[in-house]
């Protein structure tokens, strides 16, 4: 690995996209509502027609 120009760049952009990835779902997760809560938290028990009637009811 050491004959090729430039590669150890790419371990520390996969380490960025990593945590950046991850921050972002922590942000989300601590923005969300408790009505998102509830919906997401349904979602396994919802037949496929109810999900779809959740995400019209949304906006």
């Amino acid at each position: 690995m050491s004959e090729i120009v430039g590669i150890e760049i790419f371990p520390i952009i996969s380490l960025v996209i990593f945590v950046l990835f991850f921050v972002v779902m922590l942000w989300r997760m601590y923005k969300m509502t408790k009505k998102e809560t509830d919906i997401y938290s349904q979602i396994p028990l919802l037949e496929d027609d109810e999900i779809l009637d959740t995400n019209d009811t949304k906006n």
